[in-house]
């Protein structure tokens, strides 16, 4: 169903949408009808095909924020151990805010994944919607509070991001959630909802990217039998290059935007995510 060839290049593209903010399945889905591919999206395969990806993308955050998340990790453990969470203890705070920020998009994704499936399917839809994403980004940047601070050190940021309130982190959780649409981007989602509690951009997209890594590891775990099952044997090595193409480029990719929000903003991708989608949209209604 998918080429090594074919799986390289939509491994390399999710890898670099799924951390840019401009939608990784949106494009999973427009690319292959752009280049007219013969691919059954809605097919469980493709599916599986994509979760592995995914999970590649979720190990590469990981790695990338490894020192963050020993941190965290052990922080949460403090918290519970002493049944508090210190407000002198940035990263168990940063624990438990990243704990209710997941809820949402876990919730919204256990009960929705199934209706929403047929949509992943529709290029047309996926262009709509990234109209609508880059819409979000624009008005993300206007409401914003803060400027970016070049300076800033990583210590710095987390202790901003500790200084969210509980409310602020469900409300980006649920910001994140829209991303189970096609065309909506989870980083530019989860992004706009911390510029909009008062992060500057740096802030808000080192916080998106650890509320990512959980929510796309959980969600790639449970489908990891499908990964493993006999009746996927045929398509693994197109999965295994998808995978290692997926975590090459979102290395290559977190590396790059944790510079680059140091002083720019989500402008440039709100122009194109709107501009694409309108270009996307006529292009399929034509077609």
């Amino acid at each position: 169903m998918v080429s090594v060839f074919q799986a390289i290049i939509l491994g390399l593209l999710q890898g670099v949408t799924e951390l840019f903010p401009i939608s990784s399945l949106g494009h999973t889905v427009i690319l292959p009808s752009l280049f007219g591919w013969n691919i059954n999206q809605s097919d469980p395969a493709f599916l599986t095909f994509l979760v592995a990806t995914h999970f590649a993308t979720a190990l590469v955050l990981f790695y990338f924020f490894r020192k963050e998340w020993i941190r965290i990790i052990k922080g949460i453990f403090r918290s519970l151990k002493a049944r508090v969470v210190d407000a002198k203890d940035i990263y168990a705070k940063i624990g438990w805010l990243l704990v209710i920020g997941t809820i949402p998009a876990g919730i919204l994704g256990l009960l929705l994944q199934d209706g929403l499936r047929n949509l992943f399917a529709s290029a047309q839809i996926a262009a709509g919607f990234l109209i609508v994403n880059g819409v979000i980004l624009f008005f993300a940047e206007k409401l914003r509070k803060r400027g970016s601070n070049k300076d800033e050190t990583a210590v710095q940021s987390d202790k901003n991001i500790a200084g969210l309130k509980w409310k602020h982190s469900f409300g980006i959780g649920v910001f994140q959630s829209l991303a189970l649409l096609p065309g909506i981007s989870r980083s530019g989602t989860s992004m706009a909802g911390g510029l909009a509690a008062g992060l500057n951009h740096e802030d808000a997209a080192r916080f998106s990217f650890l509320l990512a890594t959980p929510i796309i590891g959980a969600a790639a775990l449970l489908k990891l039998p499908g990964l493993l099952s006999a009746s996927q044997a045929h398509l693994r090595g197109a999965m295994l290059a998808g995978a290692i193409a997926a975590g090459f480029a979102a290395f290559l990719s977190v590396r790059f935007l944790v510079k680059y929000f140091q002083t720019k903003t989500l402008t440039p991708f709100a122009i194109y995510c709107f501009f694409g989608g309108i270009i996307y949209s006529l292009y399929f209604l034509v077609k």
